[in-house]
């Protein structure tokens, strides 16, 4: 499996959070892409990004959160919009994985990084950041009904 450690900038996002489990429908996406086409929030310009914030084999299927992301150009008026909630995702280091499979598989990949990859590596998560998952398609559209997500976990340099 091929990982790429690359350094992401500060950004702005605008954002929806859920919580339930992982494998429920994602009614979420639906209200924040709706609200980013109609102020203009659309890729290839800006990017929809998922954040899981639980580890579902640690905190319980129906209270696992997740974000529904948009990313914000500097311009953007976000006093404007009073019914979305914004915030800041750190830059740094993150190790990238690409994943285009089923939705469902998504969570083997990070049972690899963490499980697998991150402890033979020069490197170790970085629990004040969080793992980011570009969405580079929408999986309804694909033939496969596949998703294609870049998936970023936040990394720093294992300490000698």
């Amino acid at each position: 499996m091929n990982i790429l450690i690359k350094t992401l900038p500060e950004t702005e996002i605008a954002y929806i959070r859920r919580t339930g489990s992982y494998f429920e429908p994602q009614e979420h996406w639906g209200k924040l892409i709706n609200w980013a086409v109609a102020n203009g929030l659309y890729p290839p310009h800006q990017s929809f990004i998922g954040i899981s914030l639980d580890n579902p084999d640690q905190v319980e299927s129906k209270d696992c959160r997740h974000d529904a992301c948009v990313t914000l150009p500097e311009e953007f008026e976000k006093e404007h919009h009073r019914d979305m909630e914004f915030r800041k995702l750190t830059g740094g280091q993150y190790a990238l994985f690409s994943f285009y499979e089923k939705p469902e598989k998504l969570h083997s990949v990070y049972q690899y990084m963490f499980g697998e990859w991150l402890p033979n590596s020069v490197y170790t998560a970085d629990y004040e950041r969080d793992n980011l998952e570009y969405n580079m398609n929408n999986p309804s559209e694909d033939p496969e009904g596949k998703c294609r997500v870049d998936l970023y976990i936040p990394v720093k340099k294992r300490k000698a």
